[in-house]
């Protein structure tokens, strides 16, 4: 086994990565080139970025995007911003890839390799205990969060009939209590002249919420959402999906399209509104709206949230994996 490792920047690496991306066994927007590099451009880090390439006979097997803080080597990004992590692997060379780089990392100054938001459905999760293990290394791996996600059906009505009665019931009955209190009407920013400013919007609703929001909307943390914002609206990829009663904007979502799936990045909402469960009305026609474009999944993302049980969300189980020498 002839294995090549290149060490890479952003910039030699990004035409590569996403050739393959399609062809891996796990495609989502948190695993893409321009995902890692709007968010490391967008602060100031204390890491060092460790981008591998791993090819054979020119054919590129898989990417590493790792980085490196003195004897400490993790996936790249923020668990916090990045709702999943993993290494970008072609089916069919999981094993050849994995091998590999543990191989190189045998060679490599560390005493503690962190492999955090990996989905239940990760390659990762299969190849790299066993692989530690076998080195004498301490492994361990952990259920970090969930991730709890709804299969779309054709359309509305078929999503209303798989809820239980119970939560069936209560959508239908505060959707009624809205549309028959209040003038409502919704809207999608999407187009990039518009979406900074529908970003503040979001930002502003995000702040009224719940303590935790506020304190998760670090300047830091703003400034990847424009990033974002900016980057992922120019590829058609983001929308900002909002409610307004009497032309206020009173909830908001930050989504993304990507893959046949909507991810559901970020939300806020007006709590002077809570009496008519704005947050969660606007989360259930953001669904509605994705089944009339034809999409697969809808991804709650992390976090155990009563809502998203409510809108059907079922349990995916996303892990970490922690190894020590």
């Amino acid at each position: 086994m002839n294995i090549d490792v290149n060490h890479h920047s952003f910039n030699s690496v990004r035409d590569k990565w996403n050739s393959i991306l399609p062809y891996c066994s796990i495609n989502t927007l948190f695993i893409t080139p321009i995902w890692h590099e709007l968010w490391w451009d967008s602060s100031i880090h204390q890491e060092d970025p460790l981008i591998l390439e791993f090819h054979q006979n020119e054919q590129t097997l898989g990417i590493a995007p790792l980085m490196r803080k003195q004897d400490s080597i993790t996936l790249m990004g923020d668990p916090d911003l990045f709702d999943y992590q993993d290494f970008i692997v072609l089916k069919g060379a999981e094993e050849n890839f994995f091998t590999s780089l543990l191989n190189l990392l045998d060679d490599e100054p560390w005493s503690q390799l962190t492999l955090p938001s990996l989905r239940e459905d990760s390659k990762t999760l299969n190849f790299i205990p066993e692989l530690a293990t076998s080195k004498g290394w301490n492994c361990m791996v952990e259920v970090q969060d969930v991730a709890p996600v709804v299969t779309l059906p054709a359309n509305w009505d078929s999503y209303l009939a798989n809820l239980d009665k119970k939560n069936r019931h209560e959508l239908r009955r505060k959707f009624r209590r809205l549309t028959t209190t209040v003038t409502t009407n919704t809207t999608i920013c999407s187009a990039p002249d518009e979406i900074q400013t529908c970003m503040e919007d979001l930002f502003t609703l995000m702040r009224k919420g719940r303590e935790g929001k506020r304190q998760f909307l670090t300047e830091d943390h703003k400034a990847f959402f424009r990033a974002l914002a900016t980057g992922l609206s120019e590829l058609g990829i983001l929308t900002l999906h909002f409610l307004e009663i009497e032309k206020e904007r009173v909830a908001g979502c930050l989504c993304f399209d990507y893959n046949g799936q909507r991810l559901l990045y970020n939300s806020g909402f007006d709590p002077t509104y809570s009496h008519l469960s704005v947050g969660l009305m606007l989360k259930a026609l953001c669904l509605d709206n994705s089944i009339s474009n034809g999409l697969e999944y809808f991804d709650f993302l992390k976090g155990d949230e009563h809502y998203k049980y409510h809108l059907g969300g079922v349990n995916r189980f996303v892990y970490k994996i922690s190894i020590s020498r």
